[in-house]
């Protein structure tokens, strides 16, 4: 259900169910937590790259499946799917910079997915939607409150009433997105963005990423503070020194993540 490998500091993360378009399933998320969980704590990975094999990133909830005899009570289906939809919050909260490769369709939950990712280099040949409304669903794995945080509320609620898929282009526009390549050099972009976060200074990275999602939720002078607090820790660290060094003896810096 998912393949994974790593390489120069950067792992790889894959859904590998193409023949139906990387739809979820129990299997394919826990092994992708599993994975996630023990990368966190891996001085040896400094960039997570998720993928999709095929044609799609995730087309999200497997409806082949929906709909089937399931005696379970209302309650332990809504607490099944907050256990699935931990792997949003696992990818968005991860110490580790995330990088969606988008490779083709980002569906439904496959969008919450993919939003999740703190970076998102995307194929011309992508496609986004919601996709809930046309099969009477109202929204899961994160997708409304990441696209009312990075379209607003007037295209949010666009996009999940009218769920009709856009294009990478206009996906860009949205900044649902931060870069459209041509398909054929998706794998060499992804790389060299993957590649230069890998090798630096991932305490930085990991602060900056926690305070740009923690901005979304608190006030002016709670951030103050906080940017206080996480700037000094990183002062502490052997990247700020070799930082200091390559400025003051005009190079390249050397980081190694420490």
């Amino acid at each position: 259900m998912v393949t994974f490998h790593v390489e120069d500091r950067i792992a790889t993360l894959t859904f590998n169910r193409p023949d139906k378009l990387n739809a979820l399933t129990e299997e394919l998320i826990q092994a992708s937590v599993v994975l996630l969980e023990a990368w966190a704590a891996d001085p040896d990975i400094g960039a997570i790259v998720i993928t999709g094999e095929g044609r799609a990133f995730c087309a999200g909830g497997d409806v082949s499946r929906m709909g089937s005899e399931d005696r379970s009570t209302l309650e332990q289906k809504i607490d099944h799917l907050r256990g699935w939809q931990e792997l949003s919050w696992l990818i968005y909260k991860h110490p580790k910079v995330t990088i969606a490769r988008v490779n083709g369709y980002a569906m439904g939950a496959g969008l919450g997915i993919c939003l999740a990712c703190d970076l998102r280099i995307a194929s011309d040949q992508a496609k986004f939607g919601t996709a809930y409304a046309k099969v009477g669903l109202g929204g899961d794995f994160g997708t409304t409150w990441l696209l009312t945080h990075y379209a607003g509320a007037p295209k949010a609620k666009e996009l999940f009433f009218l769920a009709d898929p856009i294009d990478a282009a206009e996906a860009l526009r949205l900044g649902l997105v931060n870069q459209v390549v041509p398909h054929g050099q998706l794998d060499s972009a992804t790389q060299e963005w993957a590649s230069r976060i890998a090798h630096g200074p991932l305490t930085s990275y990991r602060y900056m990423k926690a305070n740009v999602n923690l901005a979304a939720t608190v006030d002016f002078r709670t951030m103050l503070d906080r940017e206080a607090e996480t700037h000094q820790r990183c002062s502490q660290t052997d990247d700020h020194q070799e930082g200091i060094q390559a400025f003051v003896q005009k190079r390249a810096p050397r980081f190694t993540g420490r």
